[in-house]
């Protein structure tokens, strides 16, 4: 359960000109001369392919991935994998547009987060998995996690971590106000105020530097902001009934001062975590470990619950953060190359480590029922089983969390519009609809049409 910023952040930000570079970039059609396949793909196809001597290069930012890799080629002695860290996801994503736009150094598999899947689909990247047997695992995967890989009945990726959002609260802050873990939003307002009166402490912290927890409480809500064709059109709805709700709920308390602004991920963020200053965090399934190993000295005073419900007696979660293994569509080698990215994510030996040794939140239903990894007990949580907590709530992540090609741009304009107003305690309803304007322009200006 970690990668806090570079599951969340690091997979959700980057630079205009990133954006404007994308669009310049021409198809990457060139660089590979293994046969791509429009038609399923035989065993007897799979089976030579990885019997075959092949060298593949792999690019991932996940610490310690070669336990997997070495995993994958154990089993298939003739495949050998060049791993590359480029650093961070940002800087992947740079090297990588680099190299398809060059059109050489492209490597033959790479991890790619979520929301900028559709930025390389645009660019027709990626090669679409199915007819390589990914719609064979799709069942193996968290739907709501597994929704996020297809686009217009293609399967441009294999999940590899998920964030299904939770409530990490304090037991101590909410016993001296007398309140319990709010099952509804009502609830949550109304222990926001007991909380501030009778522990001076906030509720929560709501930053406006972080706009995956803001989609977040959007796709909760059952808004669905953002959708691609995989084409010339996009649909942009990121001002619309739900998504004022949400909004006008948070600038509520955020002008009764019963929940604080703070940027996330900053030293004051962190100490405000540590000296009980917010009550909870509203966060995702790798936030328990971060908090875990960033607040030390609040140790057993925190436990894991949903997040509330816009109606009582509902169970809906949300997701926040998460990367997948793409095969790019320039590599010679597609059958090794998707048998790589499908057996680090789906095979039970590597998918096992990557959530107990690298703490990424799993993806894959084995793996969400494992007993090596659900029955693990934190002593920070009050021996709560924090990750088959989580478990359960990857199953209540809604399928309505799409993006558009341009998410850097999305990201950078929320900071000037809704981000910004709600860290100036602003009219967030107002930089909602002015965040809307921005992202239409936008996208009208790079050549899509908008639905």
């Amino acid at each position: 359960m970690r990668t806090p910023r570079s599951t969340a952040l690091t997979v959700a930000v980057g630079a205009v000109t990133i954006a404007l570079a994308l669009t310049a970039c021409s198809p990457s059609g060139g660089g590979g001369s293994g046969a791509k396949s429009s038609k399923p793909v035989t065993q007897a196809e799979i089976d030579k392919a990885m019997n075959t001597p092949t060298s593949l290069t792999f690019w991932s930012w996940v610490p310690d991935i070669q336990d997997e890799i070495d995993l994958f080629e154990k089993k298939y002695p003739k495949i050998k994998v060049n791993l590359v860290n480029q650093g961070d996801a940002n800087a992947q994503y740079v090297k990588l547009r680099a190299a398809v736009k060059a059109g050489k150094g492209v490597p033959d598999v790479a991890q790619i987060g979520y929301d900028y899947l559709p930025s390389f689909t645009q660019t027709k990247s990626l090669l679409d998995l199915t007819p390589y047997g990914a719609d064979k695992v799709a069942s193996e995967f968290v739907p709501g996690v597994w929704s996020q890989v297809t686009q217009n009945g293609s399967i441009w990726a294999v999940p590899q971590d998920s964030g299904p959002m939770g409530t990490l609260y304090r037991t101590d802050i909410f016993g001296k106000a007398g309140v319990s873990a709010p099952t509804t939003w009502g609830e949550f307002a109304t222990a926001a105020q007991a909380v501030k009166k009778k522990t001076g402490a906030y509720i929560t912290n709501i930053p406006g530097n972080d706009m995956p927890q803001t989609l977040g409480f959007f796709s909760q809500a059952g808004a669905r902001p953002f959708g691609y064709d995989g084409k010339e059109t996009v649909s942009i709805d990121v001002d619309n009934a739900t998504t004022q709700r949400v909004v006008g709920y948070w600038q509520d308390l955020i002008q009764k001062d019963l929940v604080a602004t703070d940027p996330d991920f900053t030293d004051a963020w962190y100490q405000g975590l540590s000296r009980g200053k917010y009550a909870t965090w509203l966060t995702a399934a790798w936030g328990p470990t971060f908090l875990a190993g960033s607040a030390k000295n609040t140790s057993g005073k925190w436990r894991a619950a949903v997040l509330p419900q816009w109606k009582a007696g509902e169970n809906v979660a949300a997701n926040w953060g998460g990367s997948s293994d793409a095969v790019m569509a320039a590599t010679s080698h597609p059958i090794q190359a998707y048998e790589l990215a499908k057996f680090i994510n789906s095979d039970p030996s590597s998918t096992i480590k990557l959530a107990n040794e690298q703490s990424l939140y799993p993806t894959t239903t084995a793996t969400l029922s494992n007993p090596e990894f659900t029955d693990a007990k934190s002593d920070f949580y009050g021996g709560q089983q924090v990750n088959k907590f989580f478990a359960g709530v990857s199953k209540t992540v809604p399928q309505n969390q799409k993006y558009v090609p341009f998410q850097d741009y999305v990201n950078s304009s929320y900071n000037d519009t809704l981000g910004k107003a709600i860290a100036e305690h602003g009219d967030l309803k107002s930089a909602l609809s002015a965040w809307q304007k921005k992202l239409v322009s936008y996208a009208e200006q790079q050549g899509f049409s908008v639905k």
